[in-house]
């Protein structure tokens, strides 16, 4: 292996692009391997918190370029089933945080990520068409399989192999081939977007029903001359799923008909719930599922990130952040410990457990538990938040929660950057 000889990166999802950024700003050659043969906007709606956001100014990523695929978020906040505030808190640089949290449009924030790397590391950087069969390690580095869009099959030697090739990820399955299947809990997602004039503040993240029968709407374009906007939700209720999910594919388009039904008691003076979902541009169905942590991301010279790591339940939206969080910790261990199995190591050692407990809190409702307890108590339904659940009590639930994904205000702010500026692999 020489210095020239490359890390791969199996996956050019947000982790993967993100990895390749960073390996690139620290001087590390690098190569994404890509099975998809067309890099397409794919999905609707996501949350960037700002411990990401962060992350992504250090990249270079200015807040123009946020701001040209998503807004600013400004508030976020649960409503029980009857329409009631439950909780409510400011969020970004609104909240104290120094870096904004941004909910974007997916695909379109996808796709920035691809141009820039594209735009910094050259139209080689990443191989589209490219499906990675198997690694073997072998004389300090490893030798990978890769099946071209032909059929074809190429043998590729790297330095590094970082498997940030998703929930059905090969390297993992590698890594871990007793692993258990993926678990799907019972819970059931329709995703759309829909035209119409934003909630609460105009850039707020609303949480409306219980833990098992609930919407989530937010933003995701500045609003146009009208005062619309496109908006995100996600329908969800939980059903029983003794026999696993059996269906085919696990994210596809569905009519509206399909599931509105369970919402038909979600009117409110403040929202018609099942006239904006008639209003829908689009709707696709998919059950909410994740995978039980492993105890290593690890395998000498090869790690995983991103979801082939820890994919978890969106209750936190903080999946996608925690990837970027993700590649910028690979960089900061290979600064430290050059492009070696030791800086993976000390990556692994630094996220694998808490990020693994993270996954199961996010299993077990992450944010949305408050309203599992307010359920509990009440069935959704009360007059008075105050005497059902104290003010102190939400916010300690919150605090706990922020803590726990690495997006706490005060501990954020007066970390140092996690790459820091001008630093290069020597």
């Amino acid at each position: 292996m020489t210095t020239d000889t490359p890390v791969l990166i199996a996956g050019g999802g947000i982790g993967g692009l993100t990895l390749a950024l960073t390996l690139h700003q620290i001087g590390v050659p690098c190569v994404v391997l890509e099975s998809a043969a067309e890099m397409r906007p794919m999905g609707v709606g996501i949350n960037i918190q700002p411990n990401a956001v962060r992350e992504l100014f250090d990249l270079g990523i200015t807040a123009d370029a946020l701001d040209s695929i998503g807004v600013p978020a400004r508030e976020w906040a649960l409503v029980g089933l009857n329409g009631k505030e439950v909780y409510a808190e400011p969020r970004g640089q609104l909240a104290g945080y120094n870096w904004p949290q941004y909910a974007a449009d997916r695909g379109a924030f996808h796709m920035l990520l691809y141009q820039t790397v594209l735009d910094r590391l050259g139209p080689d950087a990443v191989r589209l068409g490219r499906r990675l069969q198997n690694y073997e390690i072998c004389d300090g580095g490893i030798t990978v399989d890769v099946t071209r869009e032909d059929g074809a099959i190429e043998q590729l030697r790297a330095r590094l192999l970082i498997g940030a090739d998703g929930i059905h990820s090969t390297v993992r399955a590698q890594m871990h081939p007793d692993q258990p299947p993926i678990h799907w809990g019972g819970a059931l997602m329709w995703r759309g977007t829909v035209r119409m004039k934003p909630l609460r503040t105009g850039s707020s993240f609303v949480g409306l029903g219980t833990h098992q029968h609930r919407m989530v709407i937010y933003p995701i374009s500045p609003p146009d001359a009208d005062g619309t906007c496109i908006v995100n939700w996600i329908a969800e209720v939980t059903m029983d799923n003794a026999e696993g999910w059996q269906q085919s594919g696990w994210f596809r388009p569905v009519e509206v008909d399909r599931f509105i039904h369970h919402f038909d008691q979600f009117r409110y003076d403040w929202l018609d719930v099942p006239a904006m979902l008639r209003r829908a541009d689009c709707a696709f169905e998919n059950p909410m599922i994740d995978r039980d942590p492993i105890p290593t991301w690890v395998d000498g010279p090869v790690a995983l990130m991103g979801d082939a790591a820890h994919a978890m339940y969106p209750t936190g939206s903080n999946g996608a952040s925690q990837a970027i969080v993700d590649a910028r910790v690979i960089g900061a261990r290979i600064l430290e410990h050059g492009v070696t199995a030791a800086a993976l190591s000390a990556y692994d050692a630094q996220l694998c457990g808490p990020i693994s407990a993270l996954v199961l809190r996010n299993r077990g409702a992450g944010p949305f538990g408050m309203l599992n307890l307010l359920d509990e108590r009440c069935g959704g339904v009360f007059d008075d938040i105050e005497t059902v659940m104290p003010a102190t009590e939400r916010q300690e639930f919150m605090a706990n929660y922020k803590a726990a994904a690495g997006f706490a205000i005060e501990s954020l702010n007066a970390a140092p950057p996690t790459v820091t500026a001008g630093s290069r692999v020597t």
